[in-house]
């Protein structure tokens, strides 16, 4: 059960807030007490979308850009005071075979769904050590500790955080700050659009993903894997032989899920989006 008084006042920074995962997260952390900044590279909907919940700060935030990201978290400090929770959320997934990415979407994946992250995480740190406190949490993906085929990038993205971020936590485990990755399955976002999960497998709400984001800041652990399904697969198939692994992950559809089932019409908007540069 919820505990609203490990929540109230906590001042809480989410990247890529303006939409799905991030805002999920910033409604339910806003309902309970905290004080929430939400910001994204799309100026307007993160406007359209702060404004509508009164969260107390949200703007244009470029997780790419070094100067955006420290000018975001500076006026965050100073407008509604230090920063407790910082959410490395923004990512994207453009999906397809790696011989028909472009160059540029390929270090688009990287810039947001890795530097970002380490940026963000780094900015975060320079405020939160010499308060010895602090949560920086890391959006990972259950793809993070497998391979699917359609989102070799991606994949790669998302291995990175994982162990990024298992780094920290070692790293600075006596410091005060805490460091933890979620790990969602795929989920009913625009991120999502147009694919179908594997067999066996539905797909999480975004509500679900901020459920578990909630319960990581009442009590802190390494990781959490929404939906819990999804999550004991992942760790079953990974410790099987590698043949059979991939075999049960076939049966499944998961070869084909982000390749041949996408469906490119429902898919459109999102890709055209996410593949801006």
């Amino acid at each position: 059960m919820t505990d609203p008084a490990k929540i109230r006042g906590k001042v809480v920074v989410i990247t890529g807030g303006a939409r799905g995962i991030g805002l999920a997260t910033a409604t339910a952390l806003h309902a309970l007490g905290a004080k929430i900044a939400i910001g994204d590279v799309d100026e307007t909907t993160v406007k359209e979308s702060g404004s509508a919940r009164d969260f107390e700060l949200y703007g244009k935030l470029d997780v790419t850009d070094a100067t955006s990201f420290g000018s975001f978290l500076d006026e965050v400090e100073r407008t509604i005071g230090p920063i407790d929770v910082l959410i490395n959320n923004a990512g994207i997934m453009p999906t397809g075979r790696l011989v028909d990415e472009p160059d540029q979407i390929t270090r688009r994946i990287l810039d947001i769904n890795v530097y970002g992250v380490i940026l963000g995480s780094k900015l975060a740190l320079a405020r939160m050590l010499p308060r010895r406190s602090g949560h920086v949490i890391n959006i990972a993906s259950l793809a993070g500790e497998t391979h699917i085929p359609g989102l070799a990038t991606y994949n790669a993205s998302k291995h990175a955080v994982l162990g990024f971020t298992d780094t920290l936590r070692e790293e600075y485990r006596e410091s005060g700050v805490r460091f933890s990755s979620v790990l969602p399955t795929l989920t009913n976002t625009e991120l999502g659009s147009g694919v179908t999960a594997p067999k066996l497998l539905r797909p999480a709400e975004p509500e679900e993903i901020a459920d578990a984001i909630v319960g990581l800041i009442e009590s802190p652990r390494s990781k959490v894997r929404v939906t819990a399904v999804a999550g004991i697969v992942s760790q079953v198939v990974g410790l099987l032989p590698q043949a059979v692994g991939d075999g049960i992950a076939r049966a499944l559809g998961a070869s084909h899920a982000f390749l041949d089932d996408v469906d490119a019409e429902k898919r459109k908007a999102y890709e055209e989006r996410a593949r801006s540069v």
